[in-house]
């Protein structure tokens, strides 16, 4: 290959290299579909997404869905959420869903939950669609001395005014831990509490367990119900076998 053809291929590389640079500087075909899609978004602004870091493809796409979707979003407000560190499409999803179950929810909100770290479009899917948490097995003794371990199943909802800064899944499970545990333990037989498990449920969710936490608890019901040890019979031979030792 001689000079001149070098200098052919580097030019042909050149002007390749600049129609690229210029295509990926100015998003024509995302303008374009944001333009046929009812989105009033200039090119210049795109232009100045690419120089502040913002993938303008992230922004048409979900300005494209909100519009379709009846919703009026600012894409400067998008830009903003983004460059905090937000999802801007699990928002738009979260918003487009909430319109679509009557929920009332804001694009402030949504942008707060979903920065607070809280994944808000599955939050909304939860109002919708209730979420079954299956408590640990709970050990608790009744005033006659039995030990009766039960599982329970808590149907909870997402209460989306408490996402941020309530409390998540952990606490609701303590919660109603502990309640069982005081239900079984206030019992006077443990087979009262065998012949009315759904006792147990009534009294704990009348607690108000879910205050303060990111869900609303719907219904408490207890799955299984074992008898363990007769603590009762066990503290009473190790109370005899210490007098005995002391004697």
């Amino acid at each position: 290959m001689d000079f001149q053809s070098g200098m052919i291929v580097l030019i042909v590389f050149v002007c390749l290299f600049a129609v690229w640079l210029v295509f990926y500087f100015i998003p024509v075909g995302l303008w374009f579909s944001a333009l046929v899609s009812g989105v009033r978004i200039s090119l210049l602004q795109l232009i100045l997404m690419r120089w502040r870091k913002v993938p303008p493809s992230t922004i048409v796409s979900s300005m494209i869905e909100s519009t379709k979707a009846g919703l009026k979003l600012n894409p400067n407000e998008l830009e903003a959420h983004y460059l905090a560190g937000g999802n801007v499409t699990n928002v738009v999803h979260a918003l487009v869903s909430a319109q679509k179950a009557n929920i009332m929810l804001d694009f402030k909100m949504a942008t707060a939950i979903d920065l607070a770290g809280r994944d808000v479009f599955e939050a909304v899917q939860m109002s919708v669609n209730p979420k079954v948490i299956n408590t640990p097995p709970v050990a608790a003794v009744a005033k006659d001395g039995i030990q009766l371990i039960a599982k329970a199943r808590v149907t909870v909802r997402a209460n989306i005014k408490q996402l941020v800064g309530g409390a998540g899944e952990e606490t609701v499970l303590a919660r109603v831990g502990e309640g069982i545990v005081s239900s079984i333990g206030s019992a006077d037989s443990h087979k009262i509490v065998l012949e009315n498990p759904d006792s147990i449920s009534r009294v704990v969710l009348e607690k108000g367990l879910d205050a303060g936490t990111a869900f609303e608890i719907l219904s408490i019901d207890i799955a299984d119900i074992d008898v363990g040890k007769n603590i009762g019979a066990q503290l009473q031979m190790d109370q005899a076998q210490a007098d005995k030792n002391i004697a």
